[in-house]
């Protein structure tokens, strides 16, 4: 369907500052987050159903976003996560032959709002330069004082505990369980890619909510535990912290990814900040130390571990760096099978350079499970 006329709309960020655009399709609507950007030229589908993007407004860099539409099958979630789309060009028609449905079509179905026809390049300098912040995009263009009153009124990201929006509300199963390995995944925001890394590598995974204690994820008995990905800040997740300190106290491997990443710091006495602005993109360049090779990543953070702190930390090793600003992107315990990092080795979408982690994990598994026989 083609849409030769569309609603005005803008984007109020928190400073005050005003960008124009129009909604897309026939739409009205408001929606209010932290703005974020992504620069990867593909991959929406699963960038808006990330679980870690809960609570922003996403705005993509590549010039056109809708133009292969939706396929059923390529989502990180059974939503849309995401809580608003800027855009420069939205495209209502999509060539690729296999899509199921427009973006259009989708995105409707989650009842987002979204706004194109917005200058992102200049939105995107100015996000770099001052930093991500609160704001709202919306169709009510002649009410600006009400809409800056109600944003003003919307909570910072930091401090902000969101994993309990996004996680499992009961424990559930994932892949073959006649398979070799059991493994306790912690869901504060888990993407369905990463389910799908663990159990081709011929793991049975049971998902716990994100507030469950070590007691109960350790009496289904597993080989190994992860702690996933998820939205927010990571510091107000004393629960998962407090699993977290539990399961290093075994002898048990544990990986973790992103939030996980965070959490496993942080219960090792290592602080976390807020960024400037996130790492969000798929060729984001990582060195890893052990090896001394280079990595091409995806990644979605926007929050950080300490890289002082960790270094200061006896029980710490830094095992990846990220090449753009120096900040830690891995680390591992000197006397624990224990390791993390903060990009995403899934990669949906992205590049594989980092599909090792995985199967490094799942190495020390086998290493620790022949041990216990």
């Amino acid at each position: 369907m083609k849409y030769t006329s569309k609603k005005k709309a803008l984007l109020i960020l928190a400073d005050g500052t005003i960008f124009h655009g129009k909604a897309v399709g026939d739409k009205e609507g408001t929606a209010f987050g932290e703005v974020c950007f992504n620069t990867g030229m593909t991959g929406y589908q699963e960038i808006f159903t990330d679980p870690s993007y809960f609570g922003q407004l996403m705005v993509m860099t590549n010039a056109h976003i809708g133009n292969y539409g939706a396929h059923n099958e390529e989502v990180e979630s059974d939503t849309v996560k995401i809580a608003g789309l800027i855009c420069k060009n939205f495209s209502y028609e999509y060539s690729r032959p296999d899509a199921d449905m427009g973006l259009k079509e989708f995105l409707d179905k989650s009842n987002l709002f979204a706004i194109s026809d917005v200058d992102t390049r200049a939105l995107v300098s100015y996000i770099r330069d001052n930093g991500a912040m609160n704001a709202v995009i919306s169709t009510d263009v002649e009410n600006l004082e009400a809409l800056k009153s109600k944003l003003a009124e919307v909570p910072s990201m930091e401090g902000l505990e969101l994993a309990s929006r996004v996680s499992a509300k009961e424990a559930y199963y994932y892949g073959d369980e006649n398979a070799s390995y059991r493994i306790s995944a912690l869901d504060i925001g888990i993407k369905k890619n990463i389910l799908r890394n663990l159990a081709k590598r011929d793991a049975y995974i049971k998902v716990f909510p994100y507030n469950t204690s070590f007691e109960e994820m350790a009496a289904w008995n597993p080989d190994a535990y992860f702690i996933s990905n998820g939205p927010g800040d990571p510091e107000p997740l004393t629960e998962a912290i407090a699993t977290a300190k539990e399961i290093i106290k075994t002898d048990k491997p544990l990986f973790g990814i992103c939030l996980g990443h965070q959490v496993i710091a942080l219960a090792n006495g290592v602080s976390t900040y807020k960024m400037h602005n996130g790492h969000r993109g798929i060729n984001h360049p990582i060195l890893n130390l052990i090896t001394g090779k280079g990595e091409i990543t995806s990644q979605n953070h926007g929050f950080a571990i300490n890289r002082e702190e960790t270094e200061k930390n006896p029980n710490l090793e830094i095992t990846h760096v990220h090449l753009n600003d120096q900040t830690v992107a891995g680390i591992r315990m000197k006397n624990k099978d224990v390791f993390s990092v903060q990009y995403h080795p899934e990669a949906s979408p992205g590049p594989h350079d980092a599909d090792y982690l995985f199967d490094d994990f799942f190495e020390i598994i086998k290493k620790t499970s022949q041990q216990t026989v």
